[in-house]
């Protein structure tokens, strides 16, 4: 059986189109493409997340550690920002995108994609391993 969000009955009775995401009943259309597009470039679209896995990351060197393997400079982010970033391997190869966020002062919070959630955890874990200054995580 799906997994399904705690929008799962709005999802049902705005009438959306229901499909398999990586093991969880969510929309992907509501009404037209065409009429879903306008309306994001007119206005605004919303996507609901809250399927998504959230990885907390903190202490001295978390940012120190987030540098390590994100692609953007988490230190440029001020509490309650967030920026849109990658985790990639040793040769540049992209393991994941994910937006991270800075919750206050060395605590951040990564939203990672939910059929990715086992894998990009196991690979944090395995930098956390490398990371010369581990005891601070």
């Amino acid at each position: 059986m799906l997994k399904r969000t705690a929008l799962f009955s709005a999802h049902q009775k705005l009438g959306a189109k229901l499909i398999d995401f990586g093991g969880w009943e969510m929309p992907v259309q509501y009404t037209s493409i065409t009429d879903e597009h306008l309306a994001v470039r007119n206005a605004a679209g919303i996507f609901d997340i809250s399927h998504m896995g959230e990885v907390t990351v903190s202490g001295v060197a978390s940012a120190e550690f987030l540098n390590f393997v994100l692609t953007n400079d988490i230190r440029k982010l001020a509490s309650g920002q967030g920026q849109y970033s990658l985790m990639c391997n040793e040769r540049g190869g992209v393991v994941d995108d994910l937006y991270a966020y800075r919750l206050s002062g060395e605590v951040f919070l990564l939203i990672i994609n939910a059929s990715r959630i086992d894998a990009d955890v196991a690979w944090l874990d395995a930098q956390g391993a490398k990371f010369p200054r581990q005891n601070e995580l």
